[in-house]
């Protein structure tokens, strides 16, 4: 079982059937980051967000992995006003191989 480079599960093992613990990509602290305050419309939708802004629904969980200390559950903790920092698709592309 193989999952896409967009995946969370990406670099994480397998063990038989099963997932091993997962491993996630580190997604580097940069400068160009932009601080982005979540607007209603995405509150518990880290999917919408990641489609509005990258495309692709499926890279929800770069939130939560650039923003430890602020989302530690990425659908409850994503709720308006809470500031975050984002990269932009570029560092996503060079760091995730998209």
């Amino acid at each position: 079982m193989s999952y896409s480079n967009s995946s969370p599960y990406y670099t994480t093992n397998v063990k038989g059937n099963y997932l091993d613990i997962i491993n996630y990509r580190s997604i580097p602290k940069l400068a160009e980051d932009i601080e982005y305050e979540i607007l209603p419309q995405y509150q518990y939708r880290p999917d919408l967000l990641a489609y509005d802004l990258y495309d692709d629904a499926k890279l929800w969980w770069v939130f939560a992995v650039r923003n430890p200390n602020i989302i530690a559950d990425p659908i409850f903790d994503m709720v308006p006003g809470i500031k975050i920092k984002l990269p932009k698709l570029e560092t996503l592309k060079k760091y995730l191989g998209l």
